[in-house]
């Protein structure tokens, strides 16, 4: 790393730290922040140490919620990407993971007990499972499909295909091939 004042170097250091920023992204962060208005910079600040103070895991379906609203009957969780196409109307249970076997990681790692314990204990009819479309992604819908539809639970994926303003003549073929999969009647 090149020679920069203590504070400015452990400051780009913990930047980096970051995933998707290396040294340089972090130093122009960095100086960016020296460059910037004092109080923008210390309400930054502010906002990232209080960040682990007020959000924390939801006890009922394990998605990021603020602290005060974990113990609130019925409240539910914002999952940012679904949340986004205000399309959901239901609950959530987050599995903070797949199942990753390259990497260790087995159904135990991840959030499926306590997802089963919800569908034994409710009324609910079906999980839509929204998982990456990755190899990994498709091992773990296959799993939750196999360890759920005992209990009399329906089990869908989430589509997958081109999506909307998407050009057909710049689509891979594995994204053609599953929406061609996926189509319905119109």
């Amino acid at each position: 790393m090149m020679m920069y004042p203590a504070p400015l170097g452990r400051l780009i250091q913990e930047l980096s730290k970051l995933p998707g920023i290396g040294e340089k992204s972090a130093a122009r962060l960095a100086f960016h922040m020296l460059k910037g208005k004092k109080d923008d910079v210390f309400r930054l600040s502010e906002c990232i140490g209080r960040l682990r103070q007020e959000i924390g895991l939801c006890q009922r379906c394990f998605g990021f919620s603020e602290m005060k609203a974990q113990d609130e009957d019925g409240a539910l969780c914002d999952m940012i990407a679904v949340e986004k196409s205000q399309e959901f109307r239901g609950l959530y249970h987050v599995l903070h993971g797949t199942i990753s076997p390259l990497d260790g990681i087995g159904p135990d790692a991840l959030r499926i007990k306590e997802l089963l314990e919800r569908l034994r204990d409710s009324t609910i009819k079906e999980v839509i499972v929204a998982t990456n479309p990755t190899m990994d992604g498709e091992a773990t819908a296959l799993y939750l499909s196999k360890v759920i539809k005992p209990l009399g639970v329906s089990v869908t994926r989430i589509a997958r295909g081109l999506p909307m303003g998407g050009d057909l003549e710049y689509t891979d073929v594995a994204t053609l091939g599953k929406a061609l999969e996926g189509r319905r009647e119109i």
